[in-house]
């Protein structure tokens, strides 16, 4: 029987050793990063339809070879040749030749354009074109060009790049309904930015200045009305998703640090009521640098568990809120109570005013941050209360033990 997991970890390192001795200039976008993301994308759509473990490893071997074939001679018809790669560490790592086959299938399928037939053929595709339903669309994008660029040593001006890429995104489909539903949108949206800035270079002629003759016949020029600035939404996106990523790891550190605090203080009680206390009838000098310690110990790991203890809100909103935009429909603290329907109506309220929609993000970011601060003021005092417990328990027992024992 085939241990799949295994098996993986094994192509794994076998593609890991092939980019390691081999490398190309003239392929910026095809490499190992672009192969490591396509395993990534691979993955997340697999787990989606719950693959059995047979072809989970069918798709993500697939992934592994699937642009092998760019570093063979001149990288022409390299599905044919990834998958030629593939048959041939399956061969030797004595794999059955139906699923070499399925694996063999899912690397042709990505040709374009794409044509595949089964759900692992489909999943590897829609991998495989993953960014372009995604914010790194761009950047991909000029990586593309330039490796185009590179592999035909010629230079490719933007516009016509431009063209290129807004024809493949028009005539792309993905094949999953997962990726239909997660990144359609976005796909959408990375064309329409095309779409305007090729509206945008056919309209700039009739935007420079006019030039006129001014009463002293000397030649003059008309200021063109100065151009709406967009704002940067990509930034702004951003900006939200780095503050809140960056909220979340600070409080993950806040708990783990009230953990620790929780388990130390813990263990000292538990040490302390074990073999201290019952020794304090014969050694009553104990007693006061006992009492410190338990008493020290009781009160920083009260404020550690109040650091770490959730604060739930009455999840409810009223219409009233909603029509204010004074509501965070975004923390469910706010609509947990709530029905299906009107939770509904308010994301739909939401997301079609964009300014209710960003006023959200800050709320969310703005409540974030002051639950913060909320936990890392009661973990100082819990930490103060454990540095000085310790000195002076320390010193108390010191000071018992010589002159009072």
């Amino acid at each position: 029987m085939i241990n799949y997991h295994e098996l993986s970890k094994k192509a794994q390192e076998y593609i890991d050793d092939f980019f390691e001795n081999r490398i190309n200039n003239t392929l910026p976008y095809h490499n190992k990063l672009h192969t490591e993301n396509v395993v990534t994308a691979v993955r997340r759509i697999a787990s989606q339809y719950q693959l059995n473990d047979h072809d989970f490893f069918v798709v993500t071997t697939a992934a592994w070879f699937h642009d092998m074939g760019y570093y063979v001679e001149d990288g022409t018809e390299h599905e044919t040749k990834g998958a030629a790669m593939a048959a041939g560490f399956l061969q030797e790592s004595d794999v059955d030749e139906i699923t070499i086959n399925e694996v063999k299938q899912c690397i042709i399928a990505t040709q374009i354009p794409q044509r595949p037939v089964t759900l692992n053929e489909q999943i590897v595709c829609d991998a495989d074109l993953f960014h372009l339903g995604t914010d790194d669309f761009i950047e991909i994008d000029k990586l593309m060009r330039k490796e185009r660029e590179l592999k035909t040593n010629s230079e490719i001006s933007k516009k016509e790049w431009r063209k290129v890429s807004i024809k493949f995104l028009e005539s792309h489909y993905y094949h999953t309904d997962f990726c239909q539903q997660l990144l359609n949108t976005k796909k959408q949206e990375n064309l329409q930015r095309l779409l305007r800035k090729q509206n945008e270079k056919k309209l700039e002629p009739a935007n420079q200045p006019v030039p006129f003759i001014n009463e002293t016949g000397a030649a003059s020029a008309i200021p063109v009305k100065e151009r709406k600035v967009e704002k940067p939404v990509r930034g702004i996106e951003t900006m939200f998703r780095v503050a809140s990523t960056n909220h979340q790891r600070l409080s993950d550190l806040a708990d783990s640090k009230a953990h620790i605090m929780i388990s130390v203080n813990s263990i000292i009680i538990s040490v302390v009521i074990g073999l201290v206390v019952r020794k304090l009838e014969t050694s009553q000098n104990l007693i006061i640098p006992t009492l410190i310690l338990l008493v020290g110990s009781v009160v920083a790991v009260i404020f550690s568990v109040l650091a770490t203890r959730p604060k739930i809100p009455n999840g409810l909103f009223s219409p009233e809120q909603l029509n204010n935009r004074s509501v965070n429909l975004l923390f469910f603290g706010n609509f947990y109570k709530m029905d299906f329907d009107h939770y509904y109506e308010g994301m739909k309220q939401v997301m079609n005013d964009s300014e209710f929609l960003y006023a959200s993000l800050i709320r969310d970011i703005h409540s974030q941050g002051v639950v913060l601060g909320h936990k890392y003021k009661l973990l100082r005092i819990s930490y103060t209360i454990f540095m000085f417990t310790l000195i002076m328990s320390v010193l108390a027992f010191a000071v018992s033990t010589i002159f009072f024992e």
